[in-house]
This record gives C-alpha cells, structure tokens and sequence, in this order.
C-alpha cells in the first residue's frame, strides 16, 4: 500500500487498472466498513481492474496507519475522503462502499456534484429501519466490559456456517485486530446515523441532487427485506436494489466475479 498526508494523519490507498479514464469510464473507488480495510477487496479489486481504473483507501485510523489524530466521525471520514480525491485530481469517479462504510459514501456522493460523481454503489448495508435489538447489540460495541462479547456474536452471525476461508479469515483476524476504541467508535457512529435518518434509502432521498445508486446485497434473505426495497424503487426511480444469490454477509468475499459483473453493467 501507498501513503499519503491529509492534514494530520496518514492514510494508506493503493490504485490500479487503466488511468485513462477515458478507457474504462470513471474511476471505482473501493471504501470499506467499520474495523474492515484494503483487505476486504482483495479479490474484487483486481477483477474490477480488468476494465476500470480502481482505488483502494483506508479510513482514518484504518489499514496499516492505526494511528490517528483523536475521535473522528462519519463527516470526518467523508471530508477525508473528498481530500483525497483533490489531491490525487480524480475528475470523475464512483463510490463503492461496504456494510456502514454507506454512510460516509452518501455524505461524500451528497457533497460532491453529479458531474464529478454521477452514481454510487453500496454493497450489503442494511436498507431498513433496524429494530432495537439491533441498537442494543451495537451499544455493547461501546461498553468495555461488554464489547468483546457484542463482537464475537456478530462475529459467530456473520461466518455463519460458511467455510469460505477468506471471510473466517477477513473476520476472525483482520476486523478482530481492532481496538475497543474503533469498534466503539463504530457502534456510536452507526446507531447515530440510524436514529437521525431512520435508514439509508430515506438518507439517499434526502440528497440535494438525485444520482443512480444501486445496493448489491445477498443478505438478509426475508423477501419482506427485498419488498420494502423494490417499493422505494417504485418511488424512486434513481434507487436500483440488486440482490445476489449468496450466503453471506460478505459478497465481495463470497463472489466477487458477481458483485464486479453487477457494478459494470450498473456503469453501463
């Protein structure tokens, strides 16, 4: 990975595929969730690269610059990000981001103008409104006696019975080599988003210019889950959910020929 200095704190991305934009029409910029990193895409990544130009970037206190200047939020991280994008002179590109990551994507997408980012993609994140169960469990990700816990049952939720070795791996050792500290800041970050918004398609609907976003996603498998989306896309003719036949919580893991192939024609 490459590094690069925005304001205080370093940052590692990593790029490739054809940078004549013009080849391979705009640049995919790959972002991934909370406690994730570079990792997660190291599959999708150079099958994206066979046709466009792809970036990888970590967050704020991510991949392999941990160190960071103090607590940051989800408009930090979105700040970041369009830095980035200005140092590096990237005209025209598209946000894919995984999992929660999809907030930060949509206060980038929401800042920047449909010229410089005419669509978005976000990958397995959850579209409606969660129950309480879902903030409770996400709460014991901010209780030091009780965190390791909270996160080893989303972790047991999220392997499921897969023996796909990259997602027990991409879980068990790369998101469970984050500290309390981020796992808490995730947990307060995600709950915050969900109990301002709601959940994410009433978060896009609330952009000030309307873009194609499309949501590739295997799980959850309730066909309520898919309704409650393809009603909103009734509504709005902008929002394209896209749901994948797979068993995981990690479809970038799972299939990434799939997802790769969903973002391309989503391009077309």
């Amino acid at each position: 990975m490459k590094s690069i200095q925005i304001g205080a704190n370093s940052f590692s991305y990593d790029e490739a595929g054809p940078h004549d934009e013009a080849a391979g029409g705009e640049a995919l910029l790959l972002l991934s969730g909370w406690c994730q990193d570079h990792r997660l895409f190291k599959t999708l990544a150079p099958e994206l690269a066979k046709t466009h130009r792809v970036l990888r970037l970590d967050w704020r206190g991510h991949g392999e610059h941990r160190e960071h200047d103090g607590d940051f939020t989800v408009d930090d991280q979105a700040s970041d990000v369009v830095a980035f994008l200005d140092r590096m002179n990237i005209e025209r590109l598209v946000p894919v981001s995984t999992s929660h990551g999809g907030w930060a994507n949509m206060e980038i997408t929401d800042r920047v103008d449909t010229g410089r980012i005419p669509r978005s993609v976000v990958i397995d994140w959850i579209q409606t409104t969660p129950n309480e169960g879902f903030f409770q469990a996400i709460e014991e990700l901010q209780e030091r006696s009780a965190w390791e816990k909270g996160r080893g049952d989303l972790f047991a939720y999220w392997i499921g019975d897969t023996d796909n070795q990259d997602i027990i791996d991409h879980v068990n050792k790369e998101m469970a080599g984050y500290s309390f500290e981020m796992w808490a800041r995730s947990g307060r970050e995600i709950a915050s988003a969900y109990r301002k918004w709601g959940n994410p398609m009433r978060r896009m609907a609330a952009m000030k210019q309307h873009r194609p976003i499309t949501h590739i996603y295997s799980q959850p498998f309730e066909p309520e889950y898919t309704q409650a989306q393809l009603d909103f896309a009734a509504d709005h003719d902008w929002y394209r959910p896209n749901k994948l036949p797979g068993r995981t919580h990690f479809p970038t893991l799972e299939q990434p020929k799939a997802v790769a192939d969903a973002i391309r024609a989503f391009l077309l």
